[in-house]
């Protein structure tokens, strides 16, 4: 893969980054801004991002912005382009964690989850697209994670929403490449951010799931504080991959999700050898 061509004039690209308070949206905004380019940040509050405007006050603008408000995407979108614009990368950050066994996550919870992490990421996407068009230029970035490729016990909620973000999005790409629009799903592994720490929900424990979701909970609590991977360094490889010529569709992060996500497709391939002869011979007679 080779570098491409910057698509903004002057070379600076215009990012908007949403739920830039904290975790990979806080620190991809630290380094567009060390990166030279200009970054709308966007948040609920955005008193809570002022520190991030100082750091180069004429290329960040904060804005706030509510992922699950229609109203408030339009105007976030219409701020950003009297700001400077235009837009370049859309990543949408903006999400939710919810974990535990499926019928211990209320109908709520599991709704609010899919409407930040899948509907507000497509209300966002919706909105930005036709400037990109407009453009015939553009890079959307999904921040979806390992566990939108690989599914486990206390996973039914967020595995849920990345698998349809990465179902959604990879269907996307077909559909705007042509345009010059291009999409990269991101998939890290542990990261240092808040997602196990203030960032994450549980549904209500249930005494036949205990045996499995306590260990799983106390390990993952645990390990708070303590992942191996850098936001700050994920961000910059995100950033590498938006300046290929031929960007990926997926970004997987961590040397733990190239690890995990290899030998998940090994035991796929396995097990579709294993069916085959089930499930092939289906055809008219």
């Amino acid at each position: 893969m080779t570098e491409r061509h910057e698509e903004a004039p002057g070379g600076q690209r215009v990012w908007f980054i949403t739920g830039t308070s904290s975790g990979f949206g806080r620190e991809l905004t630290r380094a567009v801004i060390a990166h030279g380019d200009r970054v709308v940040a966007t948040a609920r509050d955005v008193a809570a991002i002022a520190d991030l405007t100082a750091l180069a006050p004429a290329r960040v603008k904060a804005v706030r912005l509510d992922v699950t408000g229609a109203e408030s995407i339009r105007d976030a979108v219409a701020e950003a382009e009297r700001a400077f614009g235009r837009i370049d990368v859309l990543v949408n950050n903006a999400g939710s964690g919810l974990l535990g066994a499926f019928e211990e996550l209320s109908e709520s919870a599991l709704r609010h989850n899919f409407e930040t992490n899948v509907f507000g990421a497509m209300a966002v996407t919706r909105a930005v697209l036709p400037l990109l068009r407009r453009q015939r230029s553009g890079h959307i970035v999904q921040m979806s994670s390992v566990i939108g490729v690989i599914a486990g016990a206390g996973g039914t909620a967020y595995a849920g929403t990345k698998f349809a973000l990465e179902g959604m999005s990879a269907a996307l790409a077909a559909e705007v490449a042509h345009l010059g629009i291009r999409v990269t799903i991101v998939e890290p592994g542990p990261f240092r951010t808040d997602f196990s720490g203030r960032s994450l929900r549980w549904g209500a424990p249930m005494e036949d799931y205990a045996e499995l979701m306590a260990p799983a909970r106390k390990a993952l609590e645990a390990s708070h504080g303590d992942q191996s991977g850098d936001p700050y360094r994920g961000a910059e490889a995100i950033i590498a991959a938006v300046g290929l010529e031929d960007p990926p569709l997926r970004l997987p992060l961590g040397a733990e999700a190239f690890t995990w996500i290899r030998a998940h497709f090994q035991a796929r391939l396995a097990e579709l050898d294993a069916v085959e002869a089930i499930g092939a011979d289906t055809a008219f007679r």
